[in-house]
Parts: structure tokens; C-alpha cells; sequence
């Protein structure tokens, strides 16, 4: 497996680690786990997203690769409510704080299991706990990067994106994908809300779009004009929509 030089000279395999940005990571997800987005900031360190309970073990090690440990994560933003990317949240919840829109926090903090179809199996389940209810426009200072939160309902009621004014990249969770293949709309989601989340993010300036499935988008503008029109297309009842099941994630 060939290898590349991250920030800090550390090698990594570059199909699990890719630094995006000066210490901006994707770490990849595999199977139906979402990708894991590591953001080495001056002041705190921010994982957006972690992934289901199975795939922990991979993101601790490609955490261990970079030089983290668990309780180095001081702040974990979700996306969304959906279990692909809350599952993991239960091992880092006794050292990081928990982010999440307040839609999303409400379903996830009483269990809401036909929303966030989230069950990790085990006997002594823990509830997984957030500790900080977002709301739209709130924002983190991290020194190096800044993190703002647009709420963007549609996949689900509490999906949200993160930009970074700077470089002028988007975190979109499920909200959008490279290609513009259109998200599963979940049983909190509404194709309306889509079609108008995704035409509010059009009107800023992007560069480029990091999912939480799939590959980087490069082309911002086209891929969210692409998923409005298969937003449209399905409104219609119109064949030929492509649209990912929840199970069915882009690789």
C-alpha cells in the first residue's frame, strides 16, 4: 500500500487517512459507516462525525496514526441523527463534548430508534448524551480554522453542513454528495426542505464539498445543481432519479 508524508512528517496509508487541508483529515469510513473528518485546530481538536460502533476500532487506530488518543478529541459535531455516523459516539462521550443541531440531539438523546435506526447490540447499552444543542449560525473559533453551522434539514429534520469561511469548504454530512447523487430522505426529512437547503448553500462561495460517504466533490456548484434537479425529478415521480438508500451509501 503505498504511503505519503502528512503535517507533522507522520506517513500514513493514503486510502484511510487523507490530509485534504493543512491539518484537515478525512479518515475513512467502510461498509455503511460514514467517514470521520479530523480537524487539528491551535485551541481544540474537532472530529466531525464518528462512525458506527463497528468501524471504531479503525477510526482509533487512524486516530493513534495521527498521534491522538481518544480523550485528545475535545469536541465531536454530527452532522446528523442517523446511527452511521452517531454509533461510535459512545466511546468518546465521557472526554468529548458531543455537538449536534438541536432537531438531531432531541431524537438521538431519548433514543428515538425509528429515526436514528441506532441499536449497537450490546447488553449494557449506554445512552449516548449531547452536550451541546446547536442551532443555526453558531460557530468555532479554532484558531487556524473557523466552523460555521448551516442548519440544512432535508436528509433528516436535523441534518446540518459546516463551512469554513477561509478556504471556503463544506462538511455536508449526507446533505450532498460528489456527483449529486440525491440522499436517502430519512423519516424526519421532507424533499421540500431538501431542494431548499441545497439552494441556500449554492449561494455561497465553495470550493469544495466533503461528505460524509463517497468521494470529494470539486465541483461544488454542479453537483449541488445536480442534486436539486433529482430532488425535483423525484417530487414528479419521475424515473431515472438517483438517489441512495440508506444502505446503499456512495463508496
Amino acid at each position: 500500500m503505498a504511503q505519503k508524508k502528512v503535517s507533522g512528517g507522520i506517513m500514513v496509508k493514503d486510502d484511510l487517512i487523507i490530509e485534504l487541508q493543512p491539518n484537515i483529515f478525512r479518515l475513512k469510513g467502510e461498509d455503511t459507516s460514514s467517514h470521520s473528518y479530523l480537524i487539528r485546530g491551535d485551541y481544540k481538536n474537532i472530529l466531525i462525525d464518528s462512525g458506527v460502533d463497528k468501524n471504531f476500532s479503525k477510526l482509533q487506530k487512524s486516530l493513534l496514526t495521527l498521534g491522538l488518543k481518544i480523550r485528545d478529541i475535545d469536541i465531536i459535531i454530527n452532522t446528523h441523527e442517523h446511527f452511521d455516523h452517531i454509533g461510535a459516539n459512545r466511546y468518546f462521550q465521557d472526554y468529548s463534548l458531543i455537538a449536534a443541531h438541536r432537531f438531531a440531539a432531541t431524537k438521538i438523546t431519548v433514543e428515538d430508534r425509528y429515526v436514528t435506526m441506532y441499536k449497537s447490540g450490546d447488553l449494557n447499552e449506554p445512552s449516548l448524551r449531547v452536550h451541546l444543542w446547536l442551532e443555526s449560525k453558531s460557530r468555532f473559533d479554532l484558531g487556524n480554522y473557523s466552523l460555521n453551522i448551516i442548519h440544512t434539514p432535508g436528509h433528516t429534520s436535523g441534518s446540518i453542513c459546516i463551512y469554513e469561511p477561509v478556504r471556503k469548504i463544506l462538511f455536508t454530512g449526507d446533505t450532498v454528495f460528489a456527483g449529486g447523487t440525491l440522499s436517502y430522505i430519512g423519516e424526519s426529512g421532507s424533499v421540500g426542505d431538501y431542494i431548499d437547503s441545497i439552494s441556500h448553500l449554492a449561494t455561497r462561495k465553495i470550493n469544495e464539498l466533503y461528505p460524509g460517504h463517497g468521494k470529494i466533490s470539486k465541483s461544488p456548484e454542479e453537483d449541488m445543481q445536480k442534486a436539486i434537479l433529482n430532488a425535483r425529478a423525484l417530487l414528479r415521480d419521475e424515473g431515472e432519479v438517483e438517489i441512495t438508500d440508506f444502505r446503499d451509501v456512495p463508496k
